[in-house]
């Protein structure tokens, strides 16, 4: 749990290091820069002789989805909202976790829609009067973002927890090769060539942002994730959307409708309240059933 509340509060800085100092920096290139060096970090603690080829493939595969392809619709969603529109809209990752072991499970849970349609309805609150092409492109690329981490820590703590490792290290660069792969090919095809120059705050930004909160802080999230039940791992993921809103206002200022931002976070939040209720009135009727 220490992990996560550490990792939670580097995190609460990142999206307004990115949605400040990067604009303007292409964002398949900034992706590719960041979790490069995450992986350079743990190239010294990767085995290549004895280990599980198995394991080490399924880590690479995570790591793509959960952050090659999330890191890709994440930097892209800086261009249509705002540091606290986008902080906020990360609150749908908990409903993506439950939807994607309900798959894994091969069942369905139809009035998870509610609580998940609530949540829409909070989200757009917060635009009533501003929603427009722009900020459509954003929050569906947020959303995007949303489902390749839920997938990709879901993954991650249904795999690794099964397994008895001396240390998850060994493999977890492996995790970051993945990244790599993703986010070379993204840059390859659809990158702008002609917004890669970087100032110096944007490269010191970029080592912050690989090295502490890609390489150290992915590490300690998908470790702490093994660590933890689900139901804690997606209160954890909800835990960042409050942090990062208020560094934002606190340390950067940027100006906001708080009226506006505080009656959709309610709305969301009530909708998670809801989705509480839902999923005791299923796990009630599933040990009834089981009884």
């Amino acid at each position: 749990m220490n992990k996560l509340i550490f990792v939670t509060i580097i995190w609460a800085f990142s999206f307004s290091l990115i949605g400040v100092y990067l604009k303007g920096v292409d964002s398949s290139y900034a992706a590719l820069l960041r979790v490069v060096l995450a992986l350079i970090c743990f190239l010294p603690f990767m085995k290549f002789k004895n280990i599980d080829y198995k394991l080490a493939g399924m880590a690479c595969l995570i790591g793509g989805v959960q952050i090659g392809f999330m890191y890709i619709f994440y930097y892209s969603s800086f261009k249509y909202l705002s540091v606290p529109e986008l902080a906020l809209f990360t609150i749908f990752t908990p409903f993506y976790i439950t939807i994607f072991y309900d798959f894994l499970e091969k069942r369905f849970r139809a009035l998870y829609l509610i609580s998940v349609s609530i949540a829409i309805f909070g989200a757009f609150i917060i635009k009533y009067n501003g929603i427009n092409e722009n900020f459509l492109k954003g929050f569906l690329l947020i959303q995007g973002a949303n489902i390749c981490f839920a997938i990709g820590q879901s993954l991650y703590k249904f795999k690794f927890e099964k397994y008895n490792l001396v240390e998850q290290r060994d493999v977890f660069g492996y995790f970051f090769v993945g990244a790599s792969i993703v986010c070379s090919f993204v840059f390859l095809f659809f990158g702008d060539g002609s917004k890669i120059a970087l100032s110096l705050t944007q490269i010191l930004i970029i080592v912050w942002l690989g090295v502490v909160a890609s390489g150290l802080c992915y590490f300690l999230w998908n470790k702490g994730a093994c660590e933890v039940d689900s139901g804690v791992l997606a209160i954890m993921n909800n835990a960042l959307v409050p942090a990062a809103i208020v560094v934002n206002l606190l340390f950067w200022g940027k100006d906001t409708d708080m009226v506006k931002l505080i009656l959709g976070g309610a709305i969301i939040y009530l909708s998670l309240i809801i989705h509480k209720r839902i999923i005791k009135y299923y796990s009630k009727n599933e040990t009834e059933v089981l009884s």
